[in-house]
């Protein structure tokens, strides 16, 4: 005899099966002083006190990862409303190594996330403190789970997708110039593009950038001519790749 689904679901026991946390965490990059900047929190509780980790935790009942996520990047960073919703967010990856986490079975739902400008981290309450560290400095600092990997992987996502999409003008404002742009690249990528190429392909690129009409108030340092300024255009994804595109 078939028995059917409310009779199941009234009879089924989830504890019957071993026990899994969910959690979200965020690679949340952003340019600062000309330098790649990743968000870190050092974590005030066991395990792992005292260790730098990605900012994250466990995805609440009526919650699912993405929002998560947002709420976990919006605790750190005090970001809200409209300049939240900006930040570009997508998911990264899940983690689910059985020791990960020596509490229990957590399984992570990583994002990896970047904006303009992004505000001076305030600790949220399960951190000491929260900051905004260059990349450069990550070899020397040890992170708490398996975030390093998760970071990896994070910075490896940004800077592939920046040679196939229009993402690197959303490390900007919504109106830039084509040297802030080209700064974003060498920035990401760790070595310089030349001008003159860079500018060229990217104005020859269908709907990567267009063109707001207007110029920067001043001149370049050395007194040059002002600059023109462009916004995002309306393409997803660039042909040729970026990486053939600008080098």
């Amino acid at each position: 005899m078939s028995v059917n689904e409310q009779d199941f679901l009234a009879s089924y026991d989830p504890r019957a099966y071993p026990a899994v946390a969910v959690t979200a965490d965020v690679v949340a990059l952003t340019i600062r002083d000309d330098a790649l900047h990743l968000l870190l929190i050092r974590r005030a509780e066991p395990p792992y006190a005292g260790h730098w980790a990605l900012p994250g935790g466990f995805v609440r009942p009526d919650e699912d990862p993405a929002t998560a996520a947002r709420r976990e990047l919006a605790e750190e960073t005090g970001l809200g409303g409209e300049r939240l919703r900006r930040v570009h967010m997508e998911q990264l990856a899940s983690y689910g190594a059985p020791e990960r986490d020596p509490r229990m079975r957590v399984v992570s739902i990583a994002h990896l996330a970047f904006a303009p400008d992004l505000p001076d981290a305030t600790a949220g309450t399960d951190a000491d403190e929260a900051g905004w560290v260059p990349v450069a400095e990550l070899p020397g600092r040890e992170l708490a789970f398996d975030h390093r990997r998760i970071v990896d992987d994070g910075l490896e996502r940004a800077r592939s997708k920046l040679e196939y999409t229009p993402l690197a003008t959303r490390f900007l404002a919504p109106e830039f110039t084509i040297g802030e742009l080209r700064t974003v690249y060498e920035t990401v990528w760790g070595h310089p593009l030349h001008a003159g190429n860079f500018h060229r392909k990217v104005l020859s690129v269908p709907g990567f950038v267009e063109s707001t009409g207007a110029n920067t108030e001043r001149g370049g340092s050395r007194g040059g001519p002002r600059a023109r300024l462009y916004r995002a255009g309306d393409a997803r994804l660039l042909r040729p790749a970026r990486e053939e595109t600008v080098r």
